[in-house]
């Protein structure tokens, strides 16, 4: 099993959104790097630097609380597990305070079919442990 947020877990993503032609499409047109930071209860949290390019991913890898990205998404463990079960669109996540983001909310809204392709790849993720 692959543990959800986990760096090996990033590794096999980025993989998965490269082989997915729906993901591609829909991020065409996306420049822009990404740390996605999700915050345990036990006070750990997980920083994953995403390098995310006109629909590929480019690279991944886990990084430390004064690295910085052009869009930082932000939130509680429990609210990415949401995410990840579908019971949560990160969009609305966003919209709702469940989520913070640091970077321009506009372009991000411009793609939000990339967040969508990008959501329905996480459990295609082989042996995913939420």
């Amino acid at each position: 099993m692959v543990k959800y947020m986990s760096p090996e877990w990033a590794v096999e993503y980025c993989k998965v959104l490269n082989a997915s032609e729906a993901y591609e499409k829909a991020g065409e047109t996306w420049e822009g790097d990404f740390i996605f930071q999700a915050d345990y209860e036990d006070g750990t949290v997980v920083r994953l630097h995403m390098d995310l390019h006109h629909g590929k991913c480019r690279g991944t890898k886990v990084v430390g609380p004064d690295d910085t990205a052009a869009f930082v998404m932000s939130g509680p463990y429990a609210n990415w597990k949401a995410v990840a079960e579908k019971e949560l669109d990160p969009i609305r996540g966003l919209l709702s305070g469940k989520f913070k983001l640091d970077g321009d909310m506009a372009v991000v809204m411009r793609h939000t079919k990339a967040a969508v392709e990008m959501v329905n790849c996480i459990m295609l993720v082989p042996d995913t442990e939420l």
